[in-house]
């Protein structure tokens, strides 16, 4: 879900680079992080809640890249 949300952002031109105020154009480098793993007589569940991204801004002249697991922050609606 949180790989959408960062699809539609990017497409959208919601999600704006922090040090020239555009839109990021690109990210790269999407995890989905883990919280929990349980493993035990043939049973095996794993707890995911968040996600990381390298997000780049791809704009002339600014080359700000950050890798984050507060995405979020960076889209306004």
């Amino acid at each position: 879900m949180s790989l959408q949300v960062i699809k539609n952002a990017i497409a959208d031109k919601k999600m704006t680079c922090p040090q020239c105020k555009k839109p990021i154009q690109k990210y790269d480098k999407y995890a989905e992080t883990i919280d929990a793993v349980r493993d035990g007589l043939g049973y095996t569940d794993i707890d995911s809640r968040g996600s990381r991204v390298t997000l780049t801004c791809g704009n002339d002249g600014c080359a700000w890249t950050e890798r984050t697991e507060f995405w979020s922050q960076y889209i306004e609606d």
